[in-house]
């Protein structure tokens, strides 16, 4: 098993009950679900390509999979009715991140778990500076992604708690994308964000 499928495996069979997965993408992450403690997974997913992709993968879980075919800054779901939103390598690439935080706040039950498996801004000078002349280019070559953006910010910024928090380098990836954060965080019991 490769290092990234590795920190996969470390998060997403932490996930419960109802789970939105933001950027689902091939469904890469379901072979790591829980099924005995997921109800169903809601598969954020705007694009028709990546939802092909997944069927083979999806074949091959018990779990019940329903696709949202929308962007992460407009998920079409009730306030507070989800117990676990998940993102892997996801929110790199949301245009606006803080909407989409936002919207996954809004979604996720007050107590409810954010798990979240992101590359992003390196603590360290050099390589940030690299990051951050790189990105502008990047985003054209990768999706839209950037490389330095610093998650745990992102994350405390748009109301969640972090409970949880481990950083490292994926061993011999480019230090420039390979910054990993990892970790959990909660919806504060109260009142998620209005839509």
């Amino acid at each position: 098993m490769g290092q990234v499928m590795k920190l996969r495996s470390q998060v997403v069979p932490h996930a419960k009950g109802v789970v939105l997965e933001v950027g689902m993408g091939s469904a890469i992450n379901m072979e790591f679900y829980n099924a005995n403690n997921v109800d169903m997974v809601y598969g954020l997913e705007p694009s028709e390509g990546m939802r092909r992709k997944a069927l083979p993968n999806l074949a091959k879980t018990p779990i019940k999979v329903e696709w949202l075919d929308l962007p992460g800054e407009k998920i079409p779901l009730d306030d507070n009715s989800v117990d676990t939103v998940l993102l892997t390598f996801t929110l790199c690439t949301i245009p606006d991140w803080n909407a989409a935080l936002q919207q996954m706040r809004r979604v996720l039950k007050p107590g409810g778990e954010l798990l979240f498996l992101e590359h992003g801004e390196s603590p360290h000078d050099d390589t940030r500076k690299w990051q951050n002349r790189i990105t502008p280019g990047w985003k054209k070559l990768a999706g839209g992604c950037h490389l330095n953006r610093h998650i745990a910010d992102l994350i405390r910024h748009a109301g969640f708690e972090i409970q949880e928090l481990e950083n490292l380098y994926i061993p011999k990836a480019p230090k420039i994308a390979g910054y990993i954060y990892k970790g959990r965080a909660i919806n504060p019991l109260k009142t998620s964000p209005a839509a």
